[in-house]
């Protein structure tokens, strides 16, 4: 077992103890099978308050699957997805949008800080040959970014502007919502719906359940048939409240909220130390739970002797820290004296 937090990825954290408690109240006795279970409803029911409004609810294992059966439900295969080239459905997805669309295109945009810019939309949307050319259909943006970085409601809103004019769908991709949140300290509805978002990926893995996601359709019209696409891509749970009642301990009380603003704070301290190590570099703003520095290669190399494990992520040298819902700041005093100690020998 892993004792400490390696800062590879906020996916290494284990259950929040509040998804354990829903999970194991879901356990005792049995229920209606296939999403047809009161936890399932009550969870549905609790997200469309959340967001406060009516919209369509539907569990799925992960965000690949969430991310490509949402885009598949937006376009068709001669159509194109319009995202930014750090974006995690071009840059993580192994081609699953690409397949569940059954070839539709991802035109790259360019990318400041890794948000996608409305100038990109309009000149990815005039390009082309006509008929010739992929038709655009979809704007797909991460939120929080690839890079940390997060939209605030004036971006989201101009990005929309952008899509509407061309008559494009809007898909977020929330694997970091909840951080994102805790970031704009907004509400969930100010960056998503009243932001002309269509369907959102709502991410729970990376903020402390054991697997799942929750495709929210807030534009209802485009749900039409989903579960169907969710059943052909086998991510139809015949079991569906073990993987839905955790969502009632993140929710409740607002945990989801707590954890990620205890994943941000535990960046802020991290970035705040090693910006004062003149061998460092920060490369990015530092939004959200990830924090990207520049290291000499051979103290990446140090550390890695020294059995901690994260991801080189810009070029070679730039690494990326992730932090997450129960990172100690044992942690990151100690890795960070890990780092001192490399320095002073390598």
């Amino acid at each position: 077992m892993i004792s400490r937090n390696h800062f590879a990825s906020d996916n290494c954290s284990g259950i929040c103890p509040e998804a354990v408690q829903s999970l194991l109240d879901a356990n005792p006795g049995y229920e209606i099978s296939y999403g047809d279970d009161r936890w399932t409803t009550q969870v549905c029911d609790e997200l469309r308050s959340v967001f406060e409004t009516d919209c369509e609810v539907f569990f799925v294992f992960n965000g690949t699957a969430a991310n490509s059966l949402a885009l598949a439900a937006l376009c068709q295969s001669y159509n194109s997805v319009i995202c930014a080239d750090t974006s995690h459905v071009e840059t993580d997805e192994c081609g699953a949008p690409e397949f569940f669309t059954n070839g539709a295109k991802l035109l790259l945009g360019a990318a400041v800080n890794g948000k996608l810019q409305p100038e990109s939309i309009a000149t990815i949307a005039r390009s082309g040959r006509g008929i010739h050319f992929p038709k655009p259909r979809v704007v797909s943006i991460t939120q929080a970014t690839e890079l940390g970085t997060v939209y605030t409601p004036a971006e989201l809103h101009s990005i929309h502007a952008a899509a509407q004019e061309y008559n494009l769908r809007f898909h977020m991709d929330g694997a970091r919502f909840a951080n994102a949140l805790a970031h704009l300290r907004a509400s969930p509805k100010e960056i998503s719906w009243q932001c002309g978002v269509d369907v959102l990926c709502l991410g729970g893995t990376k903020n402390g359940l054991a697997a799942g996601d929750a495709v929210i359709f807030f534009n209802k019209a485009l749900a039409e048939d989903f579960a169907y696409r969710c059943k052909q891509a086998g991510q139809l749970a015949s079991k569906m409240r073990f993987l839905a009642a955790p969502w009632i301990g993140l929710l409740k009380n607002g945990t989801w909220l707590k954890n990620a603003a205890h994943a941000n704070e535990s960046a802020a301290a991290l970035e705040s130390r090693l910006q004062k190590i003149p061998e460092l570099k920060i490369l990015m703003p530092r939004e959200a739970n990830s924090v990207f520095v520049l290291m000499p290669h051979r103290l990446i190399e140090s550390l890695h002797a020294k059995g901690w494990h994260f991801y080189s992520f810009i070029g070679e040298d730039g690494i990326r820290l992730m932090c997450s819902w129960n990172t100690r700041e044992e942690d990151i005093a100690e890795f960070v004296a890990d780092i001192k100690n490399s320095l002073s020998t390598v």
